[in-house]
């Protein structure tokens, strides 16, 4: 057994360090360990026609689960939380999230037949909470999901930043506005390290603020003729926000076309982060509508199978067929590994006569990251001030950006590392490699989950 002493704070990634998604991480301290995140990632398959639902192998905390305090749950991406309803009776301990994360939880796990923690602890931003050694404080941050949090955990050994996934936003749409005086303050804590987001490392200036999105949406919207078709992730409540802006100003009623955007959205009813539009109308009401009057939000942006683009690209979609002269904007980014889907998704429908605009080719803003650029990065690591900064949530080019950016701007050390391996946060910064059995498991058909063959191995 590994077990951390009472002068120890460690660290322990099983997923998300080395690579972008499916997200669990351990932090350690005084015989105990708390879990951040538990996420899930796709992977496609030549020879299927769904991606497969991969999640972290948590062998390592299952064998420690009685030294594990409890769940934290940072934002309701499927990165950090879709792993929690397949997983959490192997370690049925309190899970704590925040309002909208906690009611996306509820709904995934219904409609994936998973189990909702019990119990599940709603925890405002600003709030903190005390789960076994660790003294946890909800940071509240901009990213592209609301209620997204920051942790500055505290123990007896010492104090670190965990900043989950972010970006320096002012304007968000929803929730409030990137205050850096929270980070400037935990800084002040004289922090023993930041592990921090690394997915934009590599890309130089400043990300772009969702209200830039929603004037550029708005801008490229009221230049359309016919039926509009926008396609973003379902979980970005606040493209949702700005589209139902747009659709006031442009006179046009929105639809939400796909199964997720209908969950999400009803779960920010549900918590008060979106109120009911007047313009949002059914479904079923598009057959009778000018098309000059219909903005539709759609999923299926990574040209997954099933999802609502495709069965308009395919004209199977049951309440409406585009014809042309209508238009698809693409507001998301092409996740890698996902190229040739989107690419034949463009081709049918530019075949048939429908504009495709994307967020490459756009003359305006039509998508903005919710991941840090390298100024940010560079601003964050000058208001924490830490002795030492992790590097995690990305491909080793990332993470190595992301620890030049943090050694230039007041980082006194930096380590990169992957899954397994275990990071001495205090007393003193080190690094041993491997310590913990990493790998993904596998959901089948039936829902069950099983070990994935390392690459190396052929499957059975």
């Amino acid at each position: 057994m590994i077990t951390p002493g009472p002068k120890d704070l460690w660290f322990l990634p099983l997923g998300g360090c080395g690579e972008i998604g499916m997200n669990l991480n351990l932090y350690g301290h005084n015989g105990a360990w708390l879990m951040v995140d538990c996420g899930i990632t796709f992977e496609r398959d030549s020879h299927r026609v769904r991606p497969r639902v991969q999640t972290p192998d948590p062998q390592f905390i299952v064998e420690h689960r009685d030294a594990l305090a409890g769940i934290v749950l940072t934002h309701a991406h499927e990165d950090h939380i879709g792993a929690m309803p397949l997983l959490w009776e192997r370690f049925p301990v309190p899970v704590y999230t925040t309002p909208f994360t906690a009611e996306v939880l509820r709904r995934k796990a219904a409609g994936r037949g998973g189990k909702v923690p019990s119990p599940l602890i709603e925890c405002l931003p600003g709030e903190s909470q005390r789960i076994g050694p660790f003294d946890v404080e909800w940071l509240p941050i901009t990213h592209s999901t609301p209620d997204t949090c920051a942790l500055h955990i505290r123990c007896d050994a010492g104090k670190l930043l965990h900043t989950a996934d972010w970006k320096i936003d002012k304007a968000p749409q929803v929730g409030p506005g990137f205050d850096h005086a929270l980070f400037a303050a935990a800084g002040a804590s004289q922090l023993d390290a930041v592990i921090c987001d690394s997915t934009n490392a590599v890309v130089p200036g400043h990300s772009v603020s969702e209200s830039v999105v929603r004037d550029g949406l708005g801008k490229t919207v009221a230049g359309c003729e016919g039926r509009v078709v926008v396609a973003c992730f379902a979980s970005n409540i606040a493209r949702i926000h700005s589209l139902i802006d747009v659709a006031d100003k442009t006179g046009r009623y929105l639809t939400l076309l796909g199964r997720s955007l209908q969950t999400m959205h009803s779960a920010a009813l549900t918590v008060g982060l979106l109120e009911r539009s007047p313009r949002l109308i059914e479904a079923g009401h598009l057959g009778y509508l000018p098309r000059e009057d219909i903005l539709i939000v759609a999923t299926g942006s990574q040209g997954e199978h099933g999802a609502a683009l495709q069965r308009l690209a395919n004209g199977s979609h049951p309440q409406l067929e585009l014809e042309p002269g209508d238009t698809v904007i693409l507001s998301s980014r092409i996740i890698p590994g996902n190229e040739e889907p989107v690419e034949r998704l463009i081709k049918r429908f530019r075949d048939q006569g429908i504009t495709v605009i994307d967020s490459d080719g756009a003359v305006e803003t039509v998508h903005a990251s919710g991941h840090p650029c390298a100024d940010e990065l560079a601003s964050m690591y000058q208001w924490a001030r830490p002795r030492l900064a992790v590097p995690v949530h990305g491909e080793q080019r990332h993470m190595k950006a992301n620890a030049k950016i943090a050694r230039g701007n007041g980082a006194k050390m930096a380590l990169t590392g992957e899954n397994g391996d275990l990071f001495y946060l205090a007393p003193e910064p080190g690094l041993r490699r491997k310590v913990a059995r990493v790998g993904r498991l596998e959901q089948d058909e039936e829902g069950r989950l099983s070990p994935v063959a390392p690459p190396d191995v052929p499957r059975a």
